[in-house]
């Protein structure tokens, strides 16, 4: 289930680096200064939190499966119309 929970990744100039952030996820982001580095990393923080979770047996969300080519599919969908 880990993999399937949406990603951010965006450049922070104040880090010099990628922020990746799991939204579903409260706080689960990391760090790197590469965009592939970033994803790699925020992949291991999400194994750990949901470890974590489980282990304070803490309810671990569903991944939401809204993504951005879902607003960009309704948007066409809603121009063609």
């Amino acid at each position: 289930m880990q993999n399937k929970y949406p990603i951010e990744i965006f450049y922070s100039h104040d880090d010099e680096g990628y922020i990746s952030i799991a939204p579903d996820l409260s706080g689960c982001s990391a760090f790197g200064e590469t965009e592939e580095k970033a994803l790699s990393e925020v992949k291991i923080a999400i194994a750990l939190w949901i470890e974590a979770a489980l282990g304070e047996g803490r309810t671990v969300p569903e991944p939401s499966n809204y993504t951005i080519l879902d607003k960009i599919i309704a948007y066409q969908k809603a121009s063609v119309i």
